[in-house]
């Protein structure tokens, strides 16, 4: 696993190429965002982030490779409203405080909350994870 700190291109390329993806000059540019730190972004944060600069990544390369990092493990979805996705790159068990009055995601450690009652599953079925998304308004 390529730490939080370290994000040279050689690094980086041979990083996604473990996990099978072809690396890109684009998507090494979206890998160092996440990969640089502990990141909450939604795909238009990544958008603007990786356009800063005089390289250009189309909108639908950054979905593309969003959808791609999530399929392989490497960054977590969470759906915090349904008008709000945002891409975790800390990807180890935890939960989500969203702040409807700001936009913001912030984590809650796994062992913060405690989850229990849940329905028996349906035949065939394994539990993969639960995932809570508290939602939270600032007092005015």
């Amino acid at each position: 696993m390529i730490t939080q700190k370290t994000c040279h291109d050689d690094e980086l390329r041979a990083w996604l190429r473990r996990y099978g993806i072809n690396p890109t000059s684009q998507r090494i540019e979206i890998a160092r965002v996440f990969f640089s730190r502990c990141i909450h972004l939604s795909a238009e944060d990544v958008f603007k982030l990786v356009n800063t600069g005089s390289r250009r990544v189309s909108k639908a390369t950054v979905y593309n490779t969003l959808a791609l990092l999530v399929e392989k493990g490497l960054v977590r979805q969470v759906v915090a409203d349904p008008a709000k996705i945002f891409y975790d790159s800390n990807t180890g068990p935890h939960h989500h405080f969203y702040d409807v009055s700001t936009g913001e995601l912030s984590d809650i450690d796994a062992h913060g909350v405690k989850v229990s009652g849940l329905p028996p599953l349906p035949v065939g079925t394994s539990l993969e994870g639960v995932d809570v998304v508290v939602r939270l308004r600032r007092d005015q």
